[in-house]
């Protein structure tokens, strides 16, 4: 059971992504999360930063879309300056929220990858859609919700299993 959280790719920011790479695979759509995958999950707006990653995301020909279990108020203030479409109240890992962020980048399985923090909402999600997924390490944790720090103690349980089983790399702290 704990295999379906393994990501793909492990990093820790979104800017260690190697978006070439992922070019030559052949993926041209990232459905990515927002709270402490792109920014702290009390950040109301891109930094600086984001706003260039995701201007060169877009020059290298990928489609994106920001899949949240955030409400509306709070993923709209986000994306619509920055003029990226969203899915709000989601329910990750739910295969709905996955499937019609399919049908806004109008991309099939095979060249779509999800970005996230969570192993229990977006990896789980992404895998369980046969999606490639990549896991950062979250921003600002102390900030997270009720759900969200119930969902780290099961993710810590996950990890010394897979740590145990040897599928996790051991470099990694998360």
């Amino acid at each position: 059971m704990f295999t379906r959280l393994l990501p793909n790719t492990i990093v820790k920011t979104v800017y260690e992504i190697d978006l070439n790479k992922l070019k030559e695979k052949g993926i041209r759509g990232i459905i990515t999360d927002l709270d402490n995958t792109l920014v702290g999950a009390k950040d109301p707006i891109a930094t600086p930063e984001l706003v260039a990653w995701l201007d060169v995301v877009r020059d290298l020909g990928f489609r994106v879309v920001i899949v949240s279990n955030n409400n509306q108020t709070r993923v709209s203030r986000f994306c619509d300056p920055i003029n990226i479409p969203f899915i709000h109240a989601a329910r990750k890992p739910a295969n709905r929220s996955f499937r019609k962020a399919l049908e806004v980048l109008e991309l099939e399985v095979d060249s779509v990858v999800v970005i996230g923090d969570q192993m229990l909402t977006d990896v789980l999600g992404g895998r369980r859609m046969g999606l490639h997924t990549i896991l950062v390490t979250p921003i600002a944790p102390k900030d997270e919700g009720i759900m969200t720090r119930v969902n780290r103690m099961v993710e810590k349980v996950a990890l010394a299993r897979l740590r145990k089983k040897g599928l996790w790399p051991e470099e990694d702290k998360k």
